[in-house]
């Protein structure tokens, strides 16, 4: 209290007194019931977790708190009660099996991909002299807009290339030019769009005199070391080697859920004393979250069943990351924030602001980059069934697991799945403990 009040005092400003020098009682009026708050919450979770780390007792849940004294100038004494976590025994972690795939490439697939990607980056020469344009030509010209005879702010543009038949100016535009030669003066109508900067011209009829400046024919391309070199390529045998990985992790990445999944199923059959009701009930509430009272009661069964597995799931995995020391890094939590960046590009700032001010987003963040750290651990311990696949098969593979889903999604329905945190175990019920605990608290009020 002496402290706080000490911290209070350095910093505060009240009419009448110099900064620093706020009587204590003056202070007490003011803040009394604000300071003892703060204390005693602070003390009351200190010693708290320290009386369940003395006694070895895991807490299944929020522990409830029963104040028996409390007060300035007295001992504060309380009850605390918790169900505890049960026992977890994974021994036979090493016998789970899974499938663990690595997707062969062959070069005519590899191939394919890169004839693809040249098909769409072509190369343009000028067209023949006298030449009409034609669908996917690139035309190259000057324009002067007007609506209703009139301009308007940005009715000019110069040097624009539009590939015929994509459409990607103006809806229709480039139809209008189909037929025009090098040098042509055209005049091109088309409706401006909802997102057009002048709100008074949204959706109206927009006259565009173009003078058509050039016009270029796409040619093949030729697939070599060249061409490798402008997609960032050493040559064409890195292009190659780049794209077979891209190929191969296209399918690696989904190869993996699936294996995950099926360590995840191994788990399940572990034995695990009776689960703490408290924290089935709050599963329970996650999975029928949005829906009417009637259905989630109909759904309540199901919900249970789904539940128990999740929770016994989460401590299985809690225990052996316990057990095996596994931390998440902020170097770790950083790279899978830039991860989620990458997916999002040109929306950086709102992504870091979004975990630098919602801390349970970043705590459930890292609770899945831990769980992934667990699941790495599980398999090099596990019993891989190491399979080779074509791409084919792996494309087989991925088809029949979704017509196989898991018994969660079946079982919820149309309910989304909530992926299992693991940070903190979402546990099973056990014994209930109690434990009292007498710091000496001077000068503290309630909140």
């Amino acid at each position: 209290m002496n402290e706080k009040y000490e911290e209070i005092k350095s910093t505060v400003n009240l009419k009448g007194f110099r900064p620093g020098k706020v009587p204590r009682e003056i202070l007490k009026r003011q803040f009394g019931k604000a300071v003892f708050g703060e204390v005693l919450d602070k003390v009351i979770k200190e010693t708290s977790t320290k009386a369940l780390e003395e006694n070895k007792i895991k807490p299944a849940g929020q522990p409830k708190l029963d104040l028996k004294t409390y007060g300035e100038d007295k001992e504060l004494e309380y009850i605390i009660s918790v169900t505890e976590l049960p026992k977890v025994e994974i021994k036979s972690i090493e016998n789970i099996k899974f499938d663990q795939y690595t997707v062969k490439i062959d070069e005519k697939e590899t191939d394919k991909r890169i004839s693809e990607i040249a098909k769409n980056q072509p190369n343009f020469k000028e067209s023949l002299k006298d030449s009409k344009a034609k669908e996917a030509d690139l035309v190259v010209f000057d324009y002067t807009a007007t609506v209703d005879d009139k301009p308007f702010k940005g009715n000019e543009g110069k040097n624009i290339q539009l590939t015929l038949g994509k459409d990607l100016f103006l809806k229709g535009f480039d139809k209008q030019l189909i037929g025009a030669k090098k040098g042509d003066e055209k005049l091109v109508e088309a409706i401006l769009p909802e997102n057009f900067p002048e709100k008074d011209l949204i959706n109206k009829k927009a006259k565009f005199k173009c003078k058509i400046t050039s016009l270029k024919n796409p040619e093949k391309v030729n697939i070599n070391d060249e061409f490798a070199k402008n997609l960032g390529a050493k040559d064409l045998k890195d292009l190659k080697s780049l794209i077979s990985k891209q190929i191969n992790d296209e399918y690696k990445n989904s190869l993996e859920r699936l294996s995950k999944n099926q360590i995840l199923k191994e788990l399940e059959k572990f034995k695990i004393n009776e689960i703490p009701e408290n924290l089935v009930e709050e599963e329970i509430k996650i999975l029928s979250q949005g829906m009417k009272d009637d259905d989630a009661k109909t759904n309540r069964k199901n919900f249970e069943d789904v539940a128990k597995k999740r929770i016994k799931v989460g401590l299985i995995l809690n225990e052996f990351g316990e057990q095996n020391k596994i931390k998440v890094t902020e170097q770790e939590l950083q790279l899978e924030i830039q991860k989620q960046i990458k997916m999002m590009p040109g929306q950086e700032k709102m992504v870091m602001d979004f975990y630098q001010k919602n801390q349970s987003a970043l705590a459930s963040l890292r609770g899945t980059v831990y769980e992934e750290k667990i699941i790495s651990a599980i398999k090099e311990k596990a019993k891989p069934n190491n399979k080779e696949v074509t791409k084919e098969e792996a494309e087989k593979i991925l088809k029949d697991s979704q017509k196989n889903q898991n018994e969660d999604l079946k079982d919820k329905k149309a309910v989304k799945e909530k992926k299992i945190e693991t940070k903190k175990p979402s546990s099973k019920k056990s014994s209930v403990k109690s434990t009292k605990s007498k710091p000496k608290i001077k000068k503290v009020s309630k909140k």
